[in-house]
């Protein structure tokens, strides 16, 4: 029986490892689409795993548009891990930071990684958020702006989601989310407000509160972005 207090350790599923090795070992090789993989025999012996494991592993990238199975011939790569998103990165990554479109990708994003963060987080992924807002916080006290314990909160949080397609959507808009954050925290008086904003959403995230976290995020970045598109729209008028 279960005590009070005690919380299971959320671990992500088996085939989402697998398919997270796997995108690994995409990038180590150097693959190039066209390129064939090991077959589900192979990649479960070298893993160490069932060829149940690899064969869910494989549909998942399958549906990620990353590889194509055919059946009898093998598996295919389709496009490196690093393509997946293109065009949507190329697009927000061209346009400035106060347009609205980029904060409402950030709040679709941000918002899903909070509340699957409250709900896998481990001891070691709190650790690692709790230890970016110390960082924020020395920051802001020594009169500076906080940006890096903000970037190193936010990849703490993605990776807490233990989510591997939702990790490599941020790793791709990472350069965004920090251009944005950047230009939120130069604003006069958010750094302190931001810091205040990562403090309940870690906290929302620590009692495993999902509908907490997910809101607490989402008014986090829609006061964020609502921030810099009045800054500049002030600036150009």
């Amino acid at each position: 029986m279960s005590r009070a207090g005690l919380q299971p350790i959320p671990r992500s599923p088996l085939y989402e490892q697998v398919a997270e090795r796997l995108r690994d070992f995409i990038d180590a090789e150097r693959l190039q689409p066209g390129d064939r993989l090991m077959s589900e025999r192979e990649l479960a012996e070298q893993l160490g795993v069932s060829r149940t494991s690899v064969r869910q592993a494989l549909t998942a990238l399958r549906v990620q548009g990353l590889v194509e199975i055919k059946h009898g011939e093998g598996v295919f790569l389709l496009r490196p891990p690093g393509d997946l998103i293109p065009s949507l990165a190329s697009e927000i990554v061209d346009s400035e930071v106060d347009h609205p479109m980029i904060w409402e990708v950030r709040e679709a994003i941000e918002v899903q990684a909070a509340r699957l963060a409250a709900r896998r987080r481990s001891d070691a992924d709190l650790r690692s958020m709790d230890d970016a807002l110390a960082e924020m916080a020395r920051s802001i006290a020594a009169g500076e702006d906080g940006i890096e314990g903000d970037r190193h909160f936010h990849r703490a949080l993605s990776d807490a989601a233990h989510n591997a397609l939702l990790a490599q959507l941020t790793r791709q808009l990472m350069d965004v989310i920090d251009r944005t954050s950047a230009a939120s925290l130069t604003l006069a008086g958010r750094p302190q407000i931001s810091l205040d904003s990562h403090r309940a959403i870690l906290a929302a995230i620590e009692r495993q509160d999902e509908a907490a976290a997910a809101e607490e995020m989402r008014q986090h970045v829609m006061t964020s972005g609502q921030r810099v598109v009045d800054a500049a729209g002030r600036g150009s008028a």
